[in-house]
């Protein structure tokens, strides 16, 4: 478990210090989510309406955007093959460096949806379940972008390619957490949207890093 944490520390001070990769993730985030006032108009009804599918959305791209640095950087100067023969098994050093992920992309932009939220119109009871949705989503667009940045980790620009892999699979995690949130504003209970948002975290963090970890094993033979 040491080893673990230490990655996962490793991983995010190199993702805070060098290029700014999850600085410019997170402007992305809020400058998306700005320009669609700008665009839809001063409907505020509309605007209140899409809103939670704006911001999961928006959060997904923002995702999508850094999953190429999962990897890429250990993969070009050698340390994720010295990764790959330490003591602790790969996957769960795929699950460190998604964990990693999440804390300097889904975090950041959990924290700041409610406040997307307000410029969107969305009623601020539904803040808890938005932050809550999140808080379950956000982590599972970080395990399954470890097995498309995994399986394009040898590919210069793969990042089209990473993408198209793993949109599909992104699909269950935004129709539940937009469910929960709409549940919400509508005044309906968002427990079942919860419930199999969490079902589907639970599912990817007991298959994606096994996945991730054949396909690291495929590229550095």
């Amino acid at each position: 478990m040491n080893v673990f944490g230490a990655i996962v520390a490793r991983d995010t001070r190199l993702a805070l210090r060098q290029g700014g990769g999850s600085y410019w993730t997170l402007l992305f985030f809020v400058l998306t989510v700005t320009m669609f006032p700008l665009g839809v108009g001063p409907d505020l009804a509309l605007l209140s309406r899409i809103g939670a599918g704006v911001l999961w959305v928006t959060a997904l791209l923002a995702a999508m955007l850094s999953l190429d640095r999962m990897f890429q950087a250990d993969f070009e100067d050698g340390s994720l093959e010295l990764l790959s023969l330490a003591p602790l098994p790969l996957e769960l050093t795929v699950l460190a460096k998604a964990a990693a992920h999440w804390l300097t992309t889904g975090l950041p932009v959990t924290v700041l949806a409610p406040l997307l939220a307000l410029m969107l119109a969305v009623d601020p009871a539904a803040f808890p379940v938005l932050m809550l949705a999140m808080l379950i989503g956000t982590p599972i667009l970080s395990l399954i972008g470890s097995i498309g940045a995994a399986l394009t980790v040898g590919i210069r620009r793969g990042g089209v390619l990473l993408s198209l892999l793993v949109m599909p699979l992104y699909v269950p995690a935004l129709i539940f957490g937009v469910l929960a949130v709409q549940a919400a504003l509508d005044g309906l209970t968002p427990r079942p949207h919860l419930l199999l948002l969490g079902a589907d975290f639970l599912v990817a963090l007991a298959i994606t890093p096994w996945l991730a970890a054949a396909a690291l094993r495929l590229n550095l033979e």
